[in-house]
């Protein structure tokens, strides 16, 4: 990869260092520029009348996520964020008294809610799979559970906030797709980092941001909804965008994926996500990845070499979110110190109640989370790693 392009397409590293893209990456310059220059043009011709002279452009925005996930663009929806987006997929599946719904230890609180949710007022039941033992979803107990029929949902992240392991993805919805049971992909962490072929994976549905890896403006993400399904959920919300009026009696829902939308949305944020998308396929994903894997396994090994700093990650494949945790300081501390430095080094903290039950299974109360980008580099982690070792115990 072009490093120096990377960073001279990231003003910002000449300030920071940012090692916080599992919350929300650095925009490149062609992003920044796309949604700028949207706002620019809203200004002097207004908000309809910009967004009619894009339509093209918006149109475009459909085709290109769709090839970054190998899917077709009628199975794409673009919603105001990722958690909306799942909820849509979630909310919209007809789970009755006694379905069950299975998911991992490394499961987000706000999709975990939604569960607790359904479990209250359908009578739903939650099962968790349980790990292997490099910390994953475990294939044999997963193929076991789903000999139960009532199994109609497996729904859990490809990467967990708190880090941890890259889930088996393709053999989960091999084992899925052989049940007939769905799956429900939360890819918010691995969209922009790693290769997603939804394809491969064999997943049904997936939701993904565009303010993480994939360098995105916030408040903005998507939903992929395989073709097959998709006429068969209606979803829970509708509108004139997502249904038409066609009596004062009837109405029909639309026939592609963007019946999970709604009319209402933030223009400049979605072509922003198409210029991320679009400078995501040009840098090339796959060595993305790469390098990414070769930045973390670098700090791992630097984090594992300072006293009293334990890294916490788990999983026989990795990714570029590091987590760790350090003897003498808690992780708010850890994150005021690096962000103190001369060159503030961004990190952030993740606790229990973001993934409650992987952290509790680890008896873990919180973590310093470091997640890298491909734009990322070796000097920046030995800037971190030296200001670690100074760090004054509290």
């Amino acid at each position: 990869m072009n490093i120096e392009q990377l960073r001279a397409d990231t003003p910002a590293v000449a300030q920071l260092i940012h090692f916080n893209n599992a919350g929300a990456a650095l925009m490149p310059t062609p992003v920044i520029d796309t949604v700028t220059r949207h706002l620019q043009l809203e200004a002097r011709l207004g908000g309809y009348e910009a967004a009619a002279q894009c339509s093209a452009e918006l149109e475009n925005v459909y085709g290109a996520i769709a090839r970054l996930i190998n899917a077709q663009p009628d199975e794409i929806a673009v919603i105001e964020n990722a958690t909306r987006a799942w909820d849509m997929a979630f909310y919209s599946l007809p789970l009755q008294a006694g379905d069950v719904v299975l998911t991992s230890t490394t499961e987000y609180a706000g999709n975990y809610i939604p569960y607790l949710q359904l479990k209250q007022q359908r009578g739903i039941e939650i099962r968790v799979i349980a790990n292997d033992e490099h910390g994953q979803v475990s294939l044999p107990a997963l193929k076991t559970m789903l000999e139960d029929e009532r199994v109609a949902l497996i729904a859990l992240p490809v990467i967990a906030t708190n880090g941890g392991p890259v889930q088996p993805v393709e053999q989960i919805g091999a084992l899925a797709r052989a049940a007939g049971v769905l799956f429900l992909l939360d890819a918010c962490q691995g969209v922009g980092q790693m290769p997603i072929d939804v394809q491969k994976i064999g997943c049904h549905m997936l939701a993904a941001t565009s303010r993480k890896y994939l360098r995105g403006p916030r408040g903005m993400g998507f939903l992929y909804v395989e073709r097959s399904l998709c006429q068969n959920l209606e979803p829970v919300f509708l509108d004139l965008h997502a249904a038409s009026l066609q009596t004062s009696d009837t109405f029909e829902i639309r026939a592609d994926a963007r019946r999970f939308e709604n009319w209402e949305c933030n223009v400049a944020a979605k072509l922003g996500l198409g210029a991320a998308v679009q400078y995501a396929l040009a840098q090339g994903v796959d060595p993305m990845w790469l390098r990414i894997q070769q930045l973390a396994a670098y700090l791992r090994q630097r984090l594992a070499d300072i006293p009293g700093v334990t890294p916490r990650d788990v999983g026989s494949l990795t990714s570029g979110i590091v987590t760790f945790t350090h003897q003498g300081s808690s992780a708010a501390q850890v994150q005021q110190w690096l962000a103190a430095q001369d060159k503030r080094i961004n990190v952030t903290t993740s606790t229990f109640r973001s993934t409650l039950i992987d952290m509790q299974d680890r008896d873990l109360l919180e973590v310093n989370r470091a997640s890298l980008h491909a734009y990322n580099t070796e000097a920046e982690i030995d800037t971190m790693i030296a200001a670690l070792s100074c760090l004054p115990s509290a």
